[in-house]
């Protein structure tokens, strides 16, 4: 893996699309948190990701990462590690280049997968936190 603080500042890439496995509806969870924050950046297009939830915010909600209409340029996971390994099983197949873990949602095993597949992945750290230390929350203003 490539130097920590290169391979976030890549993931942090606002020209990305991001998916948020475990986009929540309720306001109080980290998946309604991330999704929220990510849309408020000004990422290119964010997807929630939650096969129990129809909408967020009025947005759609797909069920599964290859149910999107694009391949995802990062996917960000805010779920249990079990149910993380079935997610990285299916970003291989569809493609997927980059995932991160949100703490509390690896495992030994998903990241075995995604270094055998060549996956470039993140974990122990918060994609959301790291980003508002780059100031990538502040809203950008042309003149």
């Amino acid at each position: 893996m490539s130097d920590l603080k290169s391979l976030i500042d890549e993931f942090l890439n606002k020209n990305f699309s991001v998916a948020v496995v475990g986009a929540s509806t309720n306001p109080e969870k980290w998946g309604y948190k991330l999704y929220k924050f990510f849309k408020e950046a000004g990422f290119r297009k964010v997807y929630a990701i939650n096969p129990n939830a129809e909408r967020i915010n009025g947005d759609r909600v797909y069920p599964s990462i290859s149910s999107l209409p694009e391949v995802p340029d990062v996917v960000d996971l805010v779920v249990r590690p079990e149910v993380s390994e079935k997610v990285v099983e299916e970003c291989i197949k569809v493609g997927v280049k980059r995932i991160w873990f949100q703490p509390g949602s690896d495992s030994e095993r998903a990241i075995e997968l995604c270094k055998k597949a060549g996956i470039k992945f993140v974990h122990g750290a918060c994609m959301m936190e790291e980003g508002k230390k780059k100031g990538i929350d502040k809203p950008v203003f042309k003149v």
